[in-house]
């Protein structure tokens, strides 16, 4: 059983990257796909298809690859399940100075730190991605 399953699919799309494997399956949830939108959108992978039936869903996610070099450098999980971590819309991090992203959970839904300053609102730092 797995106690972090945020923390386990980044974790698992980093391995894959370093390993030059060009697709990953892992068990589906909202959120992880939620999350996995918002690195597609932003360019960290290709692409983010749910595939299989309701018992049995799953989450394809096609990595993304530069001069055979992965996108997807690192991640940082922030907020876990021992320790949540909540920052108001001024204190929303930025990332290796501007080339990562943070993703946060708000009350409006999954969003980029950028996307939530910009909207004005705060909410749990789940990860950062560089």
């Amino acid at each position: 059983m797995v106690n972090d399953p945020i923390a386990d699919m980044l974790i698992q799309i980093k391995n894959a990257a370093m390993a030059r494997i060009h697709r990953v399956d892992i068990p589906y949830s909202r959120m992880k796909h939620a999350v996995a939108a918002i690195l597609e959108k932003e360019g960290y992978v290709v692409s983010v298809e749910k595939i299989g039936e309701s018992t049995q869903t799953r989450l394809r996610i096609e990595l993304k690859y530069e001069d055979s070099k992965p996108i997807f450098s690192d991640v940082k999980r922030i907020s876990k399940p021992g320790l949540r971590w909540y920052v108001n819309k001024k204190s929303i991090p930025l990332v290796v100075g501007g080339m990562g992203i943070a993703i946060l959970s708000t009350p409006q839904g999954v969003m980029t730190g950028k996307e939530a300053k910009k909207r004005g609102i705060g909410g749990e730092l789940l990860c950062e991605v560089w």
